[in-house]
C-alpha cells in the first residue's frame, strides 16, 4: 500500500468508544505530502467534500491542509464511529483530535450484506481495495449510505474549537490518503472491520448456495444477466429518451491551479492553465457541432497535425512566453505564426491550408473556377487577373484571390510585402475581391 503502513490490527475492548465490534486499526504517521493531492480516488474525494461542505471556517481548512502536508498528523487510530490522532501545531504543541462518524445500525448492515452477497462483483472490488460507484449506488438503493455527506463528520479537539479546527481538518485530510489505499477503513468507521465483514459475507454466501440446491442435492446453476426475450419485451415499453439539454451559453471554466502547494519542478503552471482553458473551448465547439442539425451527415475530419494544433492554440491568445514556444514548435517563427493565426481566425484549418499551400487545379476544377470568374462581373467591370496555379492576382493592385480545394474564394491583400489573409471565404469571387480591396 505505497507509503501507508498499518501498524496494528487488534481489539480495543478497554475503550468504550471502540464500538460493538471492538476492532481497531492504527496507521503509522504518514510522510509529508508536498506537491501531492490528498485524495486520488473518487471515494476519497467524496470524504473530503463532506469535510469541506461541513466546515464553516475556510481558513481552518487551509490550516488543516498545511498541517497535513507538513506531516504534523501522528499515527491515526481508526475504530467504529471514530478516528483519532495527535496533531501538532507548527510550534510543536500536540492536540488530541477526533472525528466522529455515525455507525450503521444492525438493520442497515443486514441490508448491506444481503445486497453485497447478491452481487459477487462488489465483494471482488472490495478485496481489490476498490469502491466502485455502483456498490455505493446499490447500497443507497438498499437504504444504506456508506459515504459521509455534509454534517456527518463531527469534530472533537482538545483545543476547544466549536467547529472543525485546523487539527481535525488535518486529520480528515490525512484519512483521505488512507481511504485511497483501502476502502475497508471507511467500513470500519461505519462499524465493521474487514475480518468480521468478510466472515459474515462468507456465511451468507454459503447459506444462499444451500437455498439454491435441488431436492436431489444437485447444485442449480443461477443464470447471470437478463434473457434476450425479457430485454426485448422491456424495450418495447420503455419511455422515450429525454430531450437533449440546451447548449450552455459559453464554455466552462477549468479549475484554478493557484494552490498553496509548490508546482513540481519543470511544470509551467500558466501553460497548463492555458491548455485547460483551450480544452474547454474546444469541447464547447465540438458539443455545439454535435447538437447542430444535420451533424450526423457531416464527415469526420482527420485529427489536426501538431503544426495545425499549434496555430489553433496560438489563436487563443496565450501571451508572450507560450506563444514563443508555439512558434518554435510549429517551425513558423513569430511572424509566420502570427500570419497563420490570422488565417485560422478567418476560417480554421481550411483557411490555413489556403495560406500555406499553392496547388495547380486539375482541368475540370480550373474550368469551374474560370467560369465563376467570368460570371462574377459585367464585361466592362471585370478586373485584369494574372493566374498562377490556384491564385489570381489583380494586375496593378495589392489584391489577390485564392481558390480553395472546396471551391470557395479567399481574399488576400499584400501588407508589408507579404500576402496576408483579408477575410473569410465566399462562394462569389467578386464578393471576396471586394473584401480584399476594402470595398465591401
Amino acid at each position: 500500500m505505497s507509503d501507508i503502513h498499518d501498524e496494528s490490527f487488534g481489539t480495543a475492548d478497554d475503550d468504550p468508544r471502540a464500538g460493538a465490534q471492538g476492532e481497531e486499526r492504527t496507521f503509522a504517521a504518514l510522510p509529508p505530502a508536498h506537491g501531492k493531492g490528498f485524495a486520488q480516488s473518487w471515494w476519497g474525494q467524496a470524504w473530503l467534500k463532506a469535510l469541506e461542505d461541513t466546515a464553516l471556517d475556510l481558513q481552518q481548512l487551509k490550516t488543516g491542509r498545511r498541517l497535513a502536508r507538513a506531516g504534523a498528523v501522528g499515527a491515526v487510530s481508526v475504530r467504529p464511529g471514530r478516528i483519532t490522532a495527535v496533531v501538532k501545531d507548527p510550534d510543536g504543541t500536540p492536540h488530541r483530535s477526533d472525528v466522529l462518524l455515525q455507525e450503521l445500525s444492525s438493520e442497515e448492515w443486514d441490508r448491506f450484506l444481503s445486497m453485497a452477497v447478491e452481487r459477487a462483483g462488489h465483494i471482488a472490488a472490495l478485496l481489490d481495495r476498490e469502491m466502485p460507484p455502483h456498490l455505493v449506488e446499490d447500497s443507497a438503493a438498499a437504504g444504506v449510505e456508506l459515504l459521509p455527506v455534509i454534517g456527518d463528520l463531527e469534530p472533537e479537539c482538545d483545543c476547544d474549537a466549536w467547529d472543525h479546527c485546523g487539527h481535525t481538518a488535518a486529520l480528515c485530510y490525512q484519512v483521505a490518503r488512507l481511504l485511497d489505499e483501502d476502502p475497508f477503513v471507511l467500513l470500519l468507521m461505519r462499524g465493521r472491520g474487514e475480518r468480521i465483514l468478510l466472515d459474515e459475507l462468507q456465511v451468507r454466501s454459503i447459506a444462499t448456495a444451500d437455498v439454491l440446491e435441488h431436492e436431489d442435492g444437485a447444485q442449480e446453476a443461477t443464470p447471470e444477466g437478463v434473457s434476450a426475450t425479457e430485454a426485448y419485451a422491456d424495450g418495447a415499453i420503455l419511455p422515450p429518451l429525454p430531450a437533449l439539454p440546451p447548449l450552455p451559453t459559453e464554455p466552462g471554466l477549468p479549475p484554478t491551479l493557484d494552490t498553496e502547494a509548490e508546482p513540481a519542478p519543470g511544470l509551467d503552471v500558466p501553460a497548463v492553465e492555458f491548455l485547460a482553458a483551450q480544452a474547454a473551448v474546444e469541447a464547447y465547439r465540438m458539443l455545439a457541432d454535435a447538437l447542430a442539425a444535420g451533424h450526423e451527415t457531416v464527415p469526420v475530419e482527420d485529427e489536426l497535425t501538431s503544426g495545425e494544433d499549434a496555430v489553433r492554440l496560438a489563436a487563443g491568445g496565450p501571451g508572450g512566453t507560450i506563444e514563443a514556444r508555439l512558434a518554435e514548435a510549429s517551425e513558423r517563427g513569430r511572424d509566420g505564426l502570427a500570419l497563420a493565426v490570422r488565417a485560422w481566425q478567418y476560417g480554421g484549418r481550411a483557411a490555413l491550408h489556403v495560406l500555406e499551400e499553392e496547388w495547380a487545379p486539375q482541368a475540370q476544377a480550373l474550368a469551374r473556377a474560370r467560369a465563376a470568374l467570368d460570371a462574377a462581373w459585367e464585361e466592362d467591370e471585370r478586373p485584369r487577373l494574372r493566374a498562377a496555379n490556384n491564385r489570381w492576382t489583380v494586375v496593378g493592385t495589392d489584391a489577390q484571390l485564392r481558390h480553395g480545394r472546396d471551391g470557395r474564394w479567399w481574399p488576400y491583400r499584400k501588407e508589408r510585402g507579404r500576402w496576408t489573409p483579408a477575410g473569410p471565404s465566399a462562394n462569389d469571387p467578386a464578393t471576396a475581391l471586394a473584401v480584399a480591396t476594402g470595398r465591401e
